[in-house]
């Protein structure tokens, strides 16, 4: 059985919560694109952004972890990794008085998953 795939659907929950916080943001400040110069919606949307650009590859180098190493060990550490390090981003960014230390802890941990995640397929 494979674990990614549930922590997959996970971060996706996660995903439709971020996307559902900026649609309301946007309704609420009848704002259809951009930010309408709003801090506080510019970082849902940053926040909402950068999940997404970050987690399908990671997920997907998790993956291949997973099918080709075969370490279920490993695999849960990373997947849990991501999950910490991007609800770690979220918490830091959503503040208006931002924490940089939450970004730059996410940035890391997240960097780190998928270097591991790398070096692991390549060596194997």
């Amino acid at each position: 059985m494979l674990l990614t795939p549930y922590y997959a659907a996970i971060l996706a929950l996660i995903y439709v919560a971020l996307s559902y916080r900026v649609i309301r943001l946007r309704q609420k400040l009848r704002v259809s694109l951009g930010d309408g110069k709003d801090k506080q919606l510019n970082r849902a949307i940053r926040v909402h952004g950068n999940f997404s650009e970050y987690v399908p590859l990671t997920l997907i180098m998790i993956y291949f972890v997973e099918v080709q190493v075969q370490n279920l060990l490993l695999v849960h550490g990373l997947n849990s990794a991501l999950i910490i390090a991007r609800l770690a981003h979220i918490y830091g960014v959503n503040q208006l008085r931002e924490n940089i230390a939450f970004r730059v802890f996410s940035l890391c941990i997240t960097g780190l998953v998928i270097s591991i995640s790398a070096i692991s397929i390549l060596i194997t």
